[in-house]
C-alpha cells in the first residue's frame, strides 16, 4: 500500500477546490471566536480544563444546582455580550452571501453549522451590512439569515423550564436577571469549582437538515473545532466517505485532521478571509485558479 498522504497546506489548491464545489458546508467550533475573547472549551485555558462545564451546562446540573447553573451561564452571556465578530466571522458571513460568494465558487450553495452559543455569526452578518451597504437588504433576507444553523442554539435564548410552558424569549439584558449583577467574578478569577454529577444533555436543534447537507455536501471546511463531540464531529467523516473534500482550519492539530484533504494550522481569523476569497489572495494566484 502507497503511504497516506498527508494533507495539503497549498491555499492556491484550497481556493481551486473551493471554486468547483457546488453544494459547500462549514462546521465551527469554539476556536472561531477564540479571537474575539470568548473562552474555548478544550484548548490552553480553555472552560473544561478549569470548571467542570459539562456538568455545568446540563439539564440535571441545573435541576441540582440553578443558582450555580445560572452564574455560569451569566459569565459566558457578559462574555458574549462584550465580544466582537472576528475576521473570521466576517469572512463566513461575506461568504454566506450568495451575490458575493458566486464570484468566488459560481453556482455553489452554502450553509455554517455552528457548534458555538455566543451568536456572534449572526451578529457578523450586521457587521457585514453597515460595512457594505449594498448587500444590506440581501444580507437581511430569509435566504442568508436561514444560512447559519446555531445547532446548540444561543446564550441569549431564555427557556422557561416548565413542560406545561415553552416560552422562548431572545434576551440580551445584562444582567438577565439583577440578582445575577457581578457574579461572572466568580468564575473569572478561578474560584474553585463544586462538582455537579454529570446526566444526559438536550438533543442538539436541526439534525434533519443538517443530516441532509452533510449527504449532500462536496466541501467541508471544519474550522475551530477539536472534533471530539458528536454528531458535529462526524460531519467531515461523512463527507470524505461520500468522496467530497475537507479542509481544516484550527490552532492546532485535532482528532482525525490526517484525513482530511487540506490543513491549515493557525488563528482561524486570519487563514479564513484568505481562504474564502476575502483578503489576501493575488492576482497571480486569482489566476491561476480561475
Amino acid at each position: 500500500m502507497p503511504p497516506e498522504q498527508p494533507p495539503s497546506d497549498d491555499m492556491a489548491s484550497f481556493v481551486s477546490t473551493l471554486r468547483s464545489s457546488k453544494n459547500i458546508i462549514a462546521v465551527a467550533g469554539a476556536g472561531l471566536s477564540a479571537a474575539s475573547g470568548i473562552p474555548t472549551f478544550r484548548g490552553a485555558g480553555g472552560l473544561w480544563r478549569r470548571y467542570d462545564a459539562i456538568g455545568l451546562a446540563t439539564p440535571e446540573a441545573f435541576q441540582k444546582n440553578p443558582s450555580r447553573v445560572w452564574q455560569f451561564y451569566h459569565y459566558r452571556r457578559e462574555k458574549a455580550l462584550a465580544a466582537q465578530p472576528n475576521a473570521g466571522h466576517l469572512a463566513i458571513a461575506k461568504f454566506s452571501i450568495p451575490s458575493l460568494r458566486e464570484k468566488i465558487a459560481p453556482g455553489s450553495s452554502f450553509t455554517l453549522i455552528t457548534q458555538n452559543v455566543d451568536g456572534l455569526s449572526r451578529r457578523a452578518f450586521e457587521r457585514v451590512a453597515q460595512d457594505m451597504p449594498e448587500v444590506a437588504d440581501e444580507v437581511r433576507s430569509d435566504a442568508v439569515q436561514e444560512s447559519i444553523l446555531e445547532m446548540h442554539g444561543r446564550l441569549f435564548d431564555v427557556v422557561c423550564t416548565s413542560s406545561s410552558c415553552g416560552h422562548t424569549e431572545l434576551n440580551f439584558d445584562s444582567p438577565v436577571c439583577p440578582a445575577l449583577a457581578g457574579t461572572e467574578t466568580v468564575f473569572a478569577h478561578d474560584e474553585p469549582e463544586p462538582v455537579i454529577a454529570v446526566g444526559g444533555s438536550e438533543r442538539p436543534q436541526y439534525l434533519d437538515e443538517i443530516d441532509k447537507m452533510v449527504d449532500e455536501a462536496d466541501l467541508c471546511i471544519v474550522v475551530g473545532t477539536s472534533s471530539t463531540v458528536y454528531p458535529a464531529a462526524g460531519y467531515a467523516f461523512e463527507v470524505k466517505m461520500q468522496r467530497g473534500k475537507v479542509a481544516v482550519f484550527n490552532m492546532d492539530r485535532s482528532e482525525g485532521d490526517r484525513e482530511s484533504d487540506f490543513l491549515f494550522i493557525g488563528p482561524a481569523e486570519e487563514a479564513l478571509p484568505r481562504a474564502l476569497g476575502f483578503e489576501g489572495i493575488s492576482d497571480m494566484e486569482v489566476g491561476r485558479v480561475a
